[in-house]
């Protein structure tokens, strides 16, 4: 089997202009500089993967102008619908690559594409307004992940916006997880042995969490990210911690989670 090669980007957060900023930052020039960079890595990855929060609001301006820089790769980019995201504006302004829909729903982006043999599972945990920041998967896709995570089959990922576990961060466990993460754990159990891991974002830090065998691994935000120590019991910004990316390989026998950093413009 071939080796894969993809980028993990998350949290993004463009805004209606370039202008725009939060946390102290501006977000576009860093999505600008992040692109330039995949754009002249030494090896060219097979895809890139966004795991949601391409917007900072539902805005089709903020699309707009994320459409213009993300279209400048030179790989395919698929995307995660995270809780400031809206899956039908992903789908109306952000071109995929192939992909086979896994849900009859225009609000749920949730697919599967393959790649040299693998196979990426992409959920979509957006919850109702009123349990944002919260993460929540629905019965379909629930099913959908049954159907997917068979104990024999092509070696298998599968992408999230939100962390599955508590993360020993109080004001993250508290507000930012998947409702009914457990009964995806559950779901991903029979195909452990072929499951190289579940990627996601949301939490704007670079955190791993195992269990039963599954790794669960965040990657930073492209712009700013947040504190998580186990004494925060409110929202912290690490002003010190620089944009960032993980390049993952999936080789037959391992895979491999290297991330980069890069000065904020």
């Amino acid at each position: 089997m071939e080796t894969v090669c993809f980028i993990h980007i998350s949290d993004t957060h463009v805004g209606p202009t370039q202008a725009y900023g939060r946390d102290g930052h501006r977000s576009y020039p860093s999505v600008v500089k992040l692109v330039d960079i995949l754009n002249t890595l030494p090896v060219t990855p097979d895809f890139v993967v966004h795991t949601g929060d391409v917007a900072a609001d539902p805005d089709e301006a903020a699309y707009a102008l994320a459409q213009d820089v993300f279209t400048r790769l030179k790989m395919p980019i698929y995307y995660v619908t995270g809780n400031h995201d809206r899956s039908q504006m992903i789908r109306e302004f952000l071109p995929m690559g192939p992909l086979v829909p896994l849900v009859d729903d225009p609000d749920v982006l949730c697919y599967r594409f393959d790649v040299k043999g693998y196979r990426f599972l992409v959920l979509d945990g957006r919850a109702p307004d009123e349990l944002d920041p919260h993460g929540l998967l629905s019965e379909a896709q629930l099913q959908a992940v049954q159907a997917e995570a068979t104990p024999d089959g092509p070696p298998l990922a599968v992408f999230v916006h939100f962390p599955v576990w508590p993360l020993h961060a109080p004001w993250m466990d508290a507000h930012m997880l998947i409702i009914n993460g457990a009964r995806l754990h559950e779901a991903l159990l029979p195909a452990r042995a072929r499951l190289r891991g579940v990627f996601h974002g949301h939490v704007h830090q670079s955190m791993q969490t195992t269990r039963d065998g599954i790794t669960y691994t965040a990657v930073p935000s492209t712009y700013s990210q947040f504190t998580a120590w186990p004494t925060d019991w409110q929202a912290g910004h690490d002003t010190d911690y620089p944009p960032g990316f993980n390049v993952v390989q999936l080789l037959p026998e391992q895979t491999i989670v290297h991330q980069h950093v890069f000065t904020r413009p």
